[in-house]
């Protein structure tokens, strides 16, 4: 026996039917993956809008301290960005650009997580239906062939059909499978890049006040006012004990 019998002697042993539960395996775990994927951009989505402006009106009073607290408390990855350059921002506007670039890219790691599941079995479930036709084409072959030295008859022509339409079965079930991957791989990778984009867009918003000299002396004004009154705050028993730590130490 030849390695061609022999193949063919292994794919009529496997059968389509293996390859039909693997492709329901393989919706299941799609499937579950779409479900995760689309609850995480829910729940971090944000009204850009409205947060652009509260963070810059809060930046044109120079108020450095209540823009980190206002995209703090945003579950979004757009704040997320924005929080690791504001958290820096007293080094200067080129330090926190650098900052939320590296910032991005770790963002961008966490967005695609997953995604590169979607995108394989979407290019490849067609394929893995077509192995489960192929196999159902040789089997519909070999029973015709056995029908023919048999000298025919209407059981085998059954057969026969029943081996194509089996094949068929695994083409549609390969395609069943990889459509819906595709359209959510596709979905998730506009809201990936609608989500940097934005992300971006506050990253300029962010850049263009820091890199102002007029900004940098209103924010240093607006922390010297604020450090000013807490320490107005604490009751003058408080100052002696300051000064004997200090010189304790």
């Amino acid at each position: 026996m030849n390695i061609v019998e022999r193949s063919k002697v292994l794919l009529l042993d496997i059968g389509a039917s293996p390859i039909l539960y693997l492709m329901i395996a393989l919706s299941v775990v799609s499937l579950a993956i779409m479900i995760e994927r689309a609850w995480f951009f829910f729940r971090v989505s944000e009204n850009l809008v409205s947060l652009a402006a509260a963070l810059g009106a809060r930046l044109e009073s120079g108020d450095v301290r209540g823009a980190q607290d206002l995209v703090k408390r945003s579950r979004s990855v757009e704040a997320a960005i924005v929080t690791a350059g504001l958290l820096q921002i007293e080094k200067g506007s080129d330090t926190a650009a650098e900052v939320m670039a590296s910032a991005t890219a770790l963002q961008k790691m966490r967005l695609e997580r997953r995604l590169a599941f979607l995108g394989t079995l979407g290019n490849n479930a067609p394929f893995v239906g077509l192995l489960g036709t192929v196999i159902g084409i040789v089997q519909a072959f070999d029973k015709l062939q056995s029908s023919g030295m048999q000298g025919g008859g209407g059981g085998p022509a059954t057969d026969v059909m029943g081996a194509i339409s089996e094949a068929l079965v695994a083409t549609a079930i390969g395609l069943a499978v990889a459509i819906p991957a595709v359209a959510a791989f596709n979905y998730f990778q506009r809201r990936i890049k609608g989500t940097l984009g934005n992300a971006e867009a506050l990253t300029h918003l962010v850049l263009a006040y820091t890199k102002s000299s007029a900004w940098q002396h209103k924010s240093r004004a607006t922390g010297h006012r604020e450090s000013h009154g807490a320490l107005s705050t604490e009751p003058e028993s408080a100052a002696p004990s300051v000064r004997v730590s200090a010189v304790s130490a």
